[in-house]
């Protein structure tokens, strides 16, 4: 103790005589080894070791926001979705807001060159097809091989058009970050095409595969060919294929997506199809019809569907039903389908509603396809069981059955037969 005294004090008297020392280092007149010192070191080392506070949500930006953690707050609080890819938004914190086509790389600007020209080339060939359509638009049907002849040449013709004007900006770096910033005009060929090739790629294959696993082909339908992207919204939550949904969250009805990858406004009619239902007396399942609605006008860029607001208007023949399953039964699949009416013709509901006598149970949705004339583009599945829940839904929505439990049979032994005993001899 005495050795360390003797140490401190020369070193203190040294701090004394600089000029200002004890007013700017606020010194404590006893040794520097005891506690006090050192619980104030600790907290100042704690405190600036500590990470820095998250920013208020209104302070968020979804271009910049570039964390899981900040990503799920700025979509809790604001109910804003982030602007593009994490690695563009990390990316924009690092760098000065300069546009992305004036971007000072002179490779970068080179390749842009060559790519407006061969651009340039492009909508001269886009020019000139329109010209070849005009004028065989122009020709009289007996000069072109009859009216069949022609509607069909006119038809590859406008498909080649197509063609061209997804050529021409399919290499345009602004056109692709617009897409990936979810800036696309859906109007436009290109992010039409550009958004069906990224449903193909993964979404769509995931879709299949679920279908394919809970046998919705052959049960409900023949075949299945999907054209059209169907997301389902619960509330807050996007279901995806397959998923169980509690029934407090499906009581009420969700939201539908529907997008199309191809030009032109038309109507479809959206059923909802529950094919397991218990039938006790037959000893199998029924269809049950938990919605129905025509004459819903969709196109690219107006794909948003509320069930609850369509079921509303003069659009709906049957109004949801809750999703709902007894105890111990299986689960249950429910099944959006999105039918396209034939030419967008509309559909009268009054005469529809009488010509099918449509009831909740004793559903066929290949009936219902052949009856309306339409075809199948787009579809959705979810699942549902019996909950804590299930037995409030199904009283409030008065339907019976929820103080009943299904048990499995046993299955009746076989008579007994004795074998005859020169067998075991």
């Amino acid at each position: 103790m005495a050795l360390q005294h003797q140490f401190a004090k020369p070193f203190r008297s040294c701090l004394r005589c600089s000029t200002g020392a004890d007013s700017q280092y606020n010194l404590s007149s006893r040794a520097f080894w005891t506690s006090a010192i050192v619980r104030t070191e600790a907290s100042v080392e704690h405190s600036s070791s500590n990470p820095d506070i998250p920013p208020p949500a209104r302070l968020l930006d979804p271009n910049r926001v570039a964390t899981p953690r900040l990503e799920r707050r700025l979509l809790r609080e604001t109910r804003q979705q982030p602007v593009g890819s994490r690695r563009r938004r990390a990316a924009l914190q690092s760098t000065s807001n300069i546009p992305f086509e004036q971007l000072p790389y002179q490779c970068f600007q080179e390749a842009r060159n060559l790519l407006l020209a061969d651009r340039q080339d492009k909508l001269r060939q886009i020019d000139e097809e329109r010209r070849r359509i005009a004028k065989v638009q122009a020709t009289p049907a007996e000069l072109c091989g009859g009216e069949y002849v022609k509607k069909g040449r006119l038809v590859r013709m406008q498909k080649h058009l197509e063609d061209w004007k997804i050529l021409a900006d399919i290499n345009d770096p602004v056109i692709k970050k617009r897409f990936e910033d979810g800036q696309g005009d859906m109007d436009r060929p290109i992010y039409r095409y550009l958004a069906d090739r990224q449903w193909r790629q993964q979404r769509r294959l995931i879709l299949l595969q679920r279908i394919n696993q809970m046998h919705i082909v052959p049960d409900l339908v023949p075949y299945l060919n999907p054209t059209a992207e169907v997301r389902l919204i619960f509330g807050r939550r996007d279901v995806h294929p397959g998923d169980f949904v509690e029934s407090q969250n499906s009581e009420m009805p969700p939201r539908l997506s529907i997008r199309v990858f191809d030009k032109g406004e038309r109507l479809v009619s959206i059923v909802v199809v529950d094919p397991d239902v218990p039938n006790t007396e037959s000893d199998s399942f029924d269809s049950r019809c938990h919605f129905f609605a025509v004459n819903v006008p969709i196109s690219p860029s107006s794909t948003s569907v509320s069930l609850a607001r369509i079921a509303d208007g003069s659009h709906t023949i049957r109004p949801w039903l809750p999703p709902h399953a007894q105890k111990g039964s299986p689960y249950h699949r429910l099944v959006v389908f999105v039918l396209e009416q034939k030419d967008g013709e509309s559909l009268d509901t009054e005469a529809l509603k009488r010509m099918m006598g449509i009831q909740a149970a004793q559903f066929n949705i290949r009936s219902c396809m052949d009856k309306i004339h339409a075809k199948l583009v787009g579809i959705h599945l979810f699942r549902t069981k019996w909950d804590d829940g299930m037995a409030g839904v199904m009283q409030r929505a008065k339907i019976a059955g929820a103080d009943i439990e299904l048990k499995r049979m046993k299955p009746e032994k076989l008579p007994y037969k004795k074998k005859k005993s020169e067998r075991y001899r």
